[in-house]
């Protein structure tokens, strides 16, 4: 037993896993089956907690970074028969060409684009672009803080240096968000938690809820888990062993009719 070793017991067996090429995904797919969902009166039967595509859709670009594809979206601005969209992460235009195909108004910026979904000016003051109560609807899929890095901009949610610098930056973008909805308006968020090299395990889903309710937002509805298909991890080969994640959440908050 080497000094290494004597320190921590667990080196020497994960010292002696094979090599990455020995490790083989098993060939036999396996299919898991759902719960039946119970049928009711929403104007989009197979919107449940559980939510798939494996299929690309005609929706943005799936191979800029990140890209989650158009059908959730489709499908909720159909469930809450939105008129007026904001989309201030636009990313590929996902959701921009998903509104587009349903007629349906949308205002979209981006930080590729100079725009910063965190900057007060944007939304006070004389000089400001958007109106507070404009929009029946937000689209948001925020970095998942360095998880990949987006943008060269310094102001990029991704290229924040700690995570407490983050979630300033991230409660500045839900309270716009807030701040522009309309009463008995939604806020869709598409977040996921994942693992750091340095803080370890990162719970944005928790984060996303409790900036959410501060902003005097109320949880609309339950989470709707999205299954990852397509992610670009689940086609590495990785030496350590970890549950590796699936999925991510789409989280619903609602605008009370009475306040803000």
């Amino acid at each position: 037993m080497n000094h290494l070793t004597s320190i921590n017991p667990f080196f020497a067996a994960r010292n002696s896993l094979p090599e990455p090429e020995t490790f083989q995904p098993p060939r036999k797919r396996e299919w898991a089956k759902l719960p039946r969902a119970p049928i009711n009166a929403s104007p989009v039967p197979h919107l449940t907690s559980l939510y798939h595509f494996d299929d690309d859709d005609q929706y943005g670009d799936r191979k800029y970074p990140g890209n989650c594809g158009g059908n959730l979206i489709k499908d909720l601005l159909r469930f809450f028969q939105s008129e007026r969209v904001f989309d201030p992460m636009s990313g590929s235009g996902t959701c921009r060409d998903v509104c587009r195909d349903l007629s349906v108004e949308c205002v979209s910026g981006d930080i590729h684009h100079g725009f910063d979904l965190c900057e007060p000016k944007e939304f006070f003051g004389e000089a400001a672009r958007f109106e507070r109560r404009s929009f029946d609807f937000v689209w948001i899929h925020p970095p998942y803080w360095r998880q990949k890095l987006y943008a060269a901009d310094a102001r990029d949610l991704s290229r924040c240096p700690t995570l407490d610098a983050f979630l300033q930056r991230y409660a500045l973008a839900l309270a716009h968000c807030a701040y522009v909805l309309k009463p008995g308006g939604i806020l869709a968020v598409l977040m996921g938690d994942y693992i750091d090299r340095d803080e370890g395990f990162v719970p944005l889903t928790y984060h996303t809820k409790r900036l959410a309710f501060e902003c005097g937002l109320r949880q609309h509805s339950t989470d709707i888990i999205r299954f990852g298909h397509g992610a670009s991890s689940s086609k590495k080969v990785y030496r350590s062993s970890f549950i590796p994640g699936l999925h991510d959440h789409c989280m619903l908050f609602r605008k009370p009719t009475e306040s803000l």
